[in-house]
């Protein structure tokens, strides 16, 4: 089937191919930024690299934003008394740019249970201010820090309650650190080698439990779906605390433009709890360093691209595309509120 549709154009560049197969679709799977949507035969095998960037910026309380010389000199610190703190938080994040490379493999152990597991490598880069130590709003200057290294590991089976229903069971495996460290300027001109507040730490220090379920059909070029999905932390870490529980649910509608390409649109709504106890080693007077700030609710709007090669020495591969921006975000603040994201990942099936 030929279409005029510039994307189907560049599918055609893409992906060469004189003919569509019947039973190979862009509609097969949901939009790429969606994990565990499908189950695959007995026998069947899928690898998949993912790629997630994120970008978050000022400071936001409820679903409001506020300046950081608001925050400086308004906001109690939790750890005012205590030698070398001052009363207020002096140090406000700017900006936060974080990195997700996920590589993934699906199994399919039967026709009604299919095996998925995931590691993923991740890099967090935030930008500070640092004002000076007291009162007002004079600026002492600026500084970063950027850890890396490997995040949570995830197992989970996918097991089909019909032909279009599956559950999501899973866990989390704590292989990712929460003991990192960096360079911090403090409100006392200094610069000091410290513990990483929590949302720069690269795990989660505890097992969690995946569980979901998920929805998906298809008929003539549309398709559709929706998943509910949580994670519930079983304990504290090594550090004396956990993250916050959060419940995620999405619905999405896709269409065939042709067989090969397939645009998407997606609704997510995710809750996600505060953080429980603290870790003693974390401490200053910045907002990540308090576990009060964290958690809160973001509703966010998708749109997706999906390519499939149905033919030749590509057939069998695909490549997605998923762009986010949040529609309301309301947060445990002060928080980073979230700015847009975007996902790209390519799989391939045997």
């Amino acid at each position: 089937m030929k279409t005029s549709f510039p994307v189907a154009a560049l599918a055609a560049a893409l992906l060469p191919c004189a003919a569509f197969a019947h039973d190979v679709s862009a509609l097969d799977h949901a939009p790429i930024g969606v994990m565990g949507d499908h189950r695959h035969a007995a026998g069947e095998l899928m690898f998949s690299y993912r790629l997630m960037h994120m970008e978050m910026s000022g400071v936001q309380v409820g679903t409001g934003d506020i300046s950081a010389d608001t925050v400086a000199t308004t906001i109690p610190n939790r750890f005012s008394g205590m030698a070398g703190q001052p009363p207020t938080l002096r140090i406000v994040p700017k900006s936060m740019r974080m990195d997700m490379h996920m590589l993934g493999g699906m199994y399919g152990l039967s026709d009604r249970v299919t095996l998925m597991g995931m590691a993923n490598y991740v890099t967090r880069e935030m930008d500070l201010i640092t004002y000076q130590g007291g009162m007002g709003t004079a600026v002492l200057g600026d500084f970063g820090t950027a850890p890396g290294g490997f995040g949570d590991t995830s197992l989970t089976a996918l097991i089909g309650l019909g032909e279009t229903v599956h559950l999501n069971a899973g866990i989390s495996i704590p292989t990712g650190p929460i003991t990192k460290s960096g360079d911090v300027l403090t409100p006392m001109g200094m610069r000091q080698e410290m513990r990483l507040p929590y949302p720069m730490q690269l795990g989660s220090g505890t097992w969690d439990l995946l569980p979901g379920i998920t929805y998906t059909d298809r008929t003539g070029p549309f398709g559709w779906g929706g998943q509910v999905k949580g994670t519930l932390r079983l304990g504290e870490n090594d550090e004396n605390y956990h993250l916050g529980d959060t419940v995620t649910g999405t619905a999405w509608a896709a269409y065939a433009l042709d067989p090969a390409v397939s645009v998407s649109l997606r609704a997510e709504g995710e809750s996600v709890g505060r953080i429980e106890g603290i870790d003693p080693a974390i401490m200053g007077p910045v907002q990540t360093a308090n576990p009060d700030f964290s958690g809160g609710e973001r509703v966010t709007a998708f749109a997706g691209l999906n390519l499939v090669a149905t033919h030749g020495p590509l057939a069998a591969w695909r490549l997605g595309l998923e762009a986010g921006m949040p529609v309301v975000q309301d947060l445990n603040g002060p928080q980073m509120p979230r700015d847009w994201s975007l996902t790209l990942g390519i799989q391939k099936g045997w």
